[in-house]
């Protein structure tokens, strides 16, 4: 559905985003992940028009989007990081001046305002002036202008900030519901939401792409291991034999609670030593509570991508010098691209509604 082909943009001398390639496929919903600064609003600028790159393609159903940027804009719904909202305006009255923007037919309108009152829940303030509602009321505003319209592409970036628990879950039940017709790319630093409704996730870090793979593959891209959990009861138990015999193993954590016992150890994804390790135990008379093998979480995967990431240390000697004070590059493209007028200053923080 839309494809980005050897992207690439700079702000001076900050390369914000690096010749990356990627698609993203209808019914896909693909998590697009990096540190702050890593060229992921970048790039979601650039997927709606609103930049123009310095060299590459972003391409929706085979065509540019630069040849057609109405007809581009009639396909994609974006909800930004900063959610660029009219405090004066009223709800309704908000989402019928997107409406008239977008020159909807009226009765697709009705249709479509139905539908996004239903689904952010936004049932309750429908009349009430957007600057007197909480953060999370405002998130819920911006998701709904971002689907009015029924787009066939959606950029979220950051689609549940200021939401509490329940609103999280209700808009995540949401995105995983548009992502099984739609094109979704969602960018966000909780982890737990991309391991909730993503298929795929994207790892970009100082703006080139260093992952891009199926959710359960990610554990792969580290260091081509897991770890083996064994718990039991047992007096001054010792595994210094038993890894002694496996080479390929590593203890990485021990600790003791109320008798039990607790091993972490590191093994190859490509062995299974449960069978092994269970044999040593009872043979050395241990009770065993528990054995089992656990992957990386998704925040330790990224973060080990992250910040040990050797495509870019490749690249070290492009880069200025260590010493040299370095601009955000997401921070360097506000400053200086800025033309959205600042939102206005919200005076009824004392009076905020969470409904």
């Amino acid at each position: 559905m839309i494809e980005i082909k050897n992207l690439s943009r700079t702000f001076g001398p900050i390369r914000a985003v690096d010749n990356i390639s990627f698609k993203v496929d209808r019914a896909e919903i693909v998590g697009f992940l990096g540190p702050n600064g890593a060229g992921k609003t970048t790039t979601m600028r650039m997927m709606v028009g609103y930049l123009e790159p310095n060299s590459g393609s972003i391409m929706l159903d085979g065509k540019d989007i630069f040849a057609d940027p109405l007809g581009t804009a009639a396909k994609i719904g974006y909800l930004p990081e900063h959610n660029p909202l009219y405090h004066e305006m009223g709800v309704v009255e908000f989402l019928a001046y997107i409406a008239a923007l977008r020159r909807m037919d009226k009765g697709f309108y009705r249709d479509r305002l139905e539908y996004v009152i239903d689904k952010c829940g936004l049932e309750g303030v429908l009349n009430q002036k957007i600057g007197t509602l909480s953060k999370g009321y405002k998130q819920r505003v911006g998701l709904s202008q971002a689907i009015l319209h029924d787009p066939e592409v959606l950029l979220l970036d950051e689609p549940t900030s200021g939401l509490d628990p329940n609103q999280i879950m209700e808009i995540r039940e949401l995105i995983i519901e548009l992502g099984s017709e739609k094109t979704v790319l969602l960018s966000s630093h909780i982890m737990q939401e991309v391991q909730a409704v993503c298929d795929r996730v994207i790892i970009i870090n100082k703006g080139r792409i260093v992952v891009d793979e199926l959710k359960e593959n990610l554990p792969l891209h580290i260091d081509g291991s897991q770890r083996l959990i064994l718990e039991v009861k047992a007096e001054q138990p010792d595994l210094a034999d038993w890894l002694f015999l496996y080479p390929q193993t590593r203890l990485l954590e021990y600790s003791e609670l109320n008798m039990v016992h607790k091993f972490v150890i590191q093994t190859s994804t490509d062995e299974d030593l449960r069978t092994a390790l269970t044999s040593f135990a009872v043979e050395q008379g241990w009770a065993i509570q528990s054995i089992f093998t656990q992957n990386y979480s998704l925040e330790e995967i990224f973060r080990n991508l992250t910040l040990h990431d050797p495509a870019s240390d490749a690249t070290a000697e492009d880069a200025e010098p260590e010493d040299a004070e370095q601009p955000d590059a997401d921070e360097l493209e506000a400053d200086e691209l800025e033309t959205e007028p600042d939102p206005e200053p919200e005076t009824q923080n004392d009076e905020e509604v969470d409904q």
